[in-house]
């Protein structure tokens, strides 16, 4: 898209819903008090969710 990307979205795609969210909010607001990604760091983190759910599912197609 050409446009600026934060990092930080990123440590946001661990399925550990809701907590890893938080944890980014809380450091951008650290950096800059003015910052919210809560809703845009949700994105990523409920995708960490999906993927997880179709691992597991390959997985036990695998197995079984």
């Amino acid at each position: 898209s050409g446009g600026k990307i934060n990092p930080m979205i990123g440590a946001a795609g661990v399925s550990a819903v809701p907590m890893a969210a938080r944890v980014v909010q809380r450091v951008a607001q650290k950096e800059s008090p003015g910052n919210f990604l809560l809703m845009h760091a949700m994105g990523p983190n409920v995708a960490g969710v999906i993927g997880t759910a179709v691992a597991a599912g390959v997985m036990l197609t695998l197995l079984s």
